[in-house]
């Protein structure tokens, strides 16, 4: 073989070998995703998730509605909707995560509470080199962003962004049904040992006043403010709503009847919701703000 030729034939090599490596570039830059998380930090994949453990019963929700339910390798305690999630392998609560049982399922992204986990358990897994994306719904525009960017991490975006939009379609509705609705001052208890309740910035406040609902204490600076049972008297909500502890028990609400003075009491206007519709930052919380609208309109009733 000539010089000129053995020197072209190097060329056509190096040009094949440059090829394949612009085209292998360009096939990883492709695959990569990037979204920015609820804490506004930057996530991106090299290629969408595949082993995904969540840290919040709410996050796991999320996941499984944006369709990355089959890629969520595991979760915390009480992590029950949907029914899948109950067979997912634990990693701890949500306040203490088990880091040992978590880092064996060999995850390539952590969906991490960034409201309820421990930061520093959580600090450590990024240190590790962990992709960690931050999930801390406010509303029901957060929840469908959720939803959204959940998708895109998960290579499931045409699902996350089908649920996203039908969780605009049900808030617009249940806007539009009770855009006249008459207000109702609204006590929504938390908590019963100390008192707990939410501010106006809560979601649970936000679902109630897409129906009329007022929320007595919008005014406290913290989401879940404690108070006295004398500031609640002093206020005299016109309805008192609880979850209570998980459970269908209405003992929370039969201890206001020991204030007969209260205008909710006097009415009857002492209602239960599921918890886990409204104290979850999920589409359920739609169910959930049905369930409060209704009990809204019984309470107007009783005018």
């Amino acid at each position: 073989m000539s010089i000129w030729r053995h020197s072209a034939w190097l060329a056509a090599v190096a040009m094949l070998w440059l090829t394949a490596g612009l085209s292998f570039a360009q096939a990883q830059a492709a695959d990569e995703v990037c979204v920015t998380d609820d804490a506004a930090r930057k996530v991106c994949l090299d290629a969408p998730a595949q082993r995904i453990v969540a840290l919040s019963p709410g996050v796991t929700e999320l996941l499984f509605a944006a369709g990355a339910g089959e890629r969520v390798v595991g979760a915390v305690s009480f992590s029950d909707y949907p029914a899948a999630a109950e067979a997912l392998p634990r990693v701890g609560s949500y306040d203490r995560l088990d880091l040992e049982a978590l880092l064996a399922l060999e995850p390539d992204l952590i969906v991490a509470w960034a409201g309820g986990n421990p930061r520093e358990q959580v600090d450590r897994l990024a240190a590790l080199g962990l992709p960690v994306y931050f999930s801390d719904a406010g509303d029901f525009a957060d929840i469908a962003a959720s939803l959204e960017r959940l998708g895109a991490l998960a290579g499931s975006e045409a699902q996350g962004q089908a649920a996203a939009d039908t969780l605009h379609g049900e808030v617009a509705e249940l806007r539009d049904r009770y855009a006249d609705a008459a207000p109702v001052p609204v006590f929504y208890q938390v908590w019963d040992e100390p008192l707990m309740t939410v501010n106006g910035e809560h979601w649970i406040s936000q679902a109630l006043s897409l129906c009329g609902g007022e929320t007595l204490f919008a005014d406290e600076a913290p989401l879940a403010p404690r108070l006295g049972r004398e500031a609640v008297l002093a206020r005299d909500p016109e309805a008192i709503i609880t979850g209570g502890m998980g459970e269908p028990d209405a003992t929370w609400l039969e201890a206001w009847r020991e204030f007969p003075e209260l205008s909710a009491v006097r009415r009857d206007n002492l209602f239960f919701v599921d918890p886990d519709l409204v104290q979850r930052a999920t589409p359920r919380l739609v169910e959930g703000t049905r369930a409060l609208c209704a009990h809204l309109e019984v309470a107007r009733e009783r005018r």
